[in-house]
């Protein structure tokens, strides 16, 4: 029996318009894995909140950076 909680609604909407290919649900939000180019896939997640404004907010380090993920947390 799973216990998950149900995604926030921006999350959700986010996670509709980036469609990460490979995603993980945390508490606080989502972890995306897997990414080929960092950078672009950064600034298109910056810009997917901005334009849907979006209450989140996005944070990487360089261990992420290492497997080619970064988290998109609610604010």
């Amino acid at each position: 029996m799973s216990t998950q909680e149900p995604i926030a609604k921006d999350l959700q909407k986010f996670i509709d318009r980036f469609e990460p290919a490979k995603f993980k649900v945390m508490r606080s939000g989502i972890e995306i894995r897997g990414v080929s180019n960092i950078h672009h896939a950064i600034q298109t997640a910056k810009d997917i909140i901005e334009k849907l404004k979006l209450n989140l907010n996005i944070s990487h380090n360089a261990e992420m950076v290492s497997y080619g993920g970064f988290e998109v947390n609610l604010r």
